[in-house]
């Protein structure tokens, strides 16, 4: 009795753990690629454009824009523009 309510236990935590939701700090990326490896499989962690493509490139995948971006939200990849120096006048 004692093992089985032991492997129940195992079951249950077996099962938390398979629906525990992701951790927070994901990131989140402008770019997906769709393979076309007959599995149907999708990653949604590319930069630009041109990065996705070159992933695609011989396997007959394509690329789109990522419709869960969001570019202002903690976490993203977006490329940084470079900051202007500050430019000091001689007095």
């Amino acid at each position: 009795m004692r093992l089985l309510l032991i492997f129940a236990g195992g079951l249950v935590f077996a099962g938390g753990l398979a629906l525990a939701t992701p951790a927070a700090a994901q990131t989140n990326y402008p770019w997906c690629s769709n393979f076309a490896d007959g599995f149907g499989g999708t990653n949604c962690g590319f930069v630009s454009y041109e990065q996705c493509m070159a992933t695609v490139r011989g396997s007959g995948g394509f690329c789109n824009k990522n419709d869960m971006y969001r570019p202002d939200s903690a976490g993203t990849a977006s490329p940084r523009k470079p900051r202007k120096a500050a430019s000091r006048k001689s007095s």
